[in-house]
């Protein structure tokens, strides 16, 4: 319900401002990167997420809440640390992706790691661009993390709310390094020639898969055709209904987020 009402925001430049005006509370936002749990639903990533997957900009719940759905009972799957939602090796030092499909007056950002506070990101009620990134220094807190990330509006008691889950230091890596290790010693003849093929082959088909995506995203002037489930990076090129866009911001496409609809937010049309 919320979506159908800011989709004509972006289309009838006529009314927008009075609307705004009439409706506070339709700013809406998300992590893109490091992707958030809705926007690994959104994209795709993790299934039987719920609404959220169709509007990943919409978890908004009154004011200090610690769960990744601020307590909005609509988005209860974002709470259930049993999914399979990916974590992405980071350094110590994270920048967060902010995609804003409506803005609004900010009063604070906020980062927490298992109820400990490790960021705040002061905005004065001022309005936020499209796209904010703020840079946070988690080297306190190594390995596998969730990271609860708040967006506290300034004129009003509404915040939204985004987890993401992270490798700190890049942990995930550990995993790979020690099977071999193991394994060959211990069972050189035997597991070696089952393993090794087993193993090998879905490595390679995961790269071969995700290298020509990465590609076609990154075409040249001319670039491929927008498609959804696609990570776009900052700087790709595609083309949609004719017309080339420039990504500003980056983040995983889903449908009704063509570039034709959100062209301040995530494209620019060339």
């Amino acid at each position: 319900m919320r979506r159908k009402i800011a989709y004509p925001l972006a289309t009838l430049g006529m009314v927008a401002s009075t609307v705004v005006v009439a409706s506070p509370a339709l700013a809406h936002g998300y992590i893109s990167s490091p992707p958030s749990r809705q926007a690994q639903c959104a994209a795709g990533t993790v299934t039987n997420c719920g609404a959220i997957q169709f509007e990943p900009q919409s978890v908004e719940a009154p004011k200090g809440s610690t769960q990744c759905n601020g307590g909005n009972a609509n988005f209860s799957q974002l709470n259930d640390d049993s999914k399979a939602w990916r974590a992405t090796s980071v350094g110590t030092s994270v920048t967060f992706n902010w995609v804003l499909t409506a803005r609004h007056r900010t009063a604070t950002w906020e980062y927490f790691v298992g109820g400990t506070k490790v960021a705040t990101f002061n905005d004065n009620n001022a309005i936020p661009n499209a796209s904010v990134s703020h840079k946070v220094d988690l080297s306190k807190f190594p390995g596998r993390q969730k990271v609860l990330a708040v967006w506290n509006i300034g004129d009003t008691a509404a915040a939204f709310y985004n987890c993401v889950d992270l490798n700190v230091g890049g942990g995930g890596s550990s995993t790979p390094t020690a099977a071999p290790t193991t394994a060959a010693p211990t069972t050189a003849p035997t597991t070696a020639p089952t393993t090794a093929p087993t193993t090998a082959a879905p490595t390679a088909t995961a790269t071969a898969t995700v290298a020509p995506t990465k590609t076609a995203t990154s075409a040249p002037a001319n670039g491929t055709e927008w498609a959804p489930g696609v990570a776009y990076k900052t700087g790709d090129v595609v083309t949609y209904n004719g017309v080339s866009y420039q990504c500003r911001q980056g983040h995983s496409s889903i449908r009704s987020w063509e570039p034709s609809i959100f062209t301040l937010a995530l494209w620019l049309p060339l």
